[in-house]
């Protein structure tokens, strides 16, 4: 297979400005350039958008290390596997349509209601459910980070930053294992996610410029903003 010229310049413009929201937010790449993907080049997902993830949480991870919330990592990575494997099983009962209006609709009820609700206490119980959750959600509509950031999103840039891309890695392993065995991984979608990687490390820089502004107390309104704008956008491809 090979892609075109024009169709690679459009993967990486959707992969550039997805990777900059998700340097600086935290999450958000996925929802920016799969779609892209699924209209100029559908034969590479999901191994593409996965690979992807590998450079970006390395990245970022290694950027903000020092922040990085490494006892909360294990409650909310022991949270997600079960919660990968629950959406596997819901995946395999329900429609991909009726899916993605359940979670869509929840991921917006969770923002609004976080947005005049008292904080969530972020602790091992909350982050095993954030856990969850987020692999839920991840695996039956590809939208895996908004209950992180939600839980996180009175935290500091850096620890929020750190620890969703510390989550991200270690479930982008998890994913491109599980798609080895089963054989679905292709050559050419692996070579795709290679060549965009580049992208993948200049959006995520170009992210970090705005890290400064948002640690002026615009993190938590961007992570509430974009949290609605994930869900709206699922929402509105179930509908439409």
């Amino acid at each position: 297979m090979e892609i075109a010229v024009g169709a690679f310049v459009v993967l990486a413009l959707a992969v550039l400005v997805g990777a900059a929201i998700q340097g600086a937010i935290g999450f958000g790449m996925n929802l920016v350039s799969v779609p892209v993907f699924a209209l100029v080049a559908p034969e590479v997902l999901p191994v593409a958008a996965i690979v992807l993830g590998v450079p970006i949480s390395i990245t970022m991870v290694r950027h903000e290390h020092a922040a990085l919330d490494r006892s909360g990592l294990g409650w909310l990575i022991g949270g997600r596997v079960p919660g990968s494997v629950i959406g596997a099983l819901v995946v395999a009962a329900a429609s991909t349509r009726s899916l993605q209006i359940v979670v869509a609709t929840f991921i917006l009820a969770i923002a609004v209601v976080s947005a005049v609700a008292p904080a969530i206490p972020v602790r091992p119980a909350t982050q095993a459910a954030a856990g969850v959750v987020s692999g839920i959600t991840s695996t039956t509509a590809g939208i895996g980070g908004p209950p992180v950031a939600l839980l996180y999103q009175r935290h500091p840039g850096p620890t929020m930053r750190s620890t969703m891309a510390a989550t991200f890695f270690i479930g982008t392993i998890l994913s491109l294992g599980v798609l080895g065995l089963t054989g679905s991984v292709e050559l050419h979608a692996v070579v795709v996610g290679a060549a965009l990687a580049p992208v993948v490390l200049v959006g995520t820089i170009l992210g970090r410029r705005l890290h400064d502004l948002l640690e002026k107390g615009w993190m938590r309104p961007a992570v509430l903003t974009f949290s609605i704008v994930s869900a709206l956008w699922v929402l509105a491809d179930a509908l439409l």
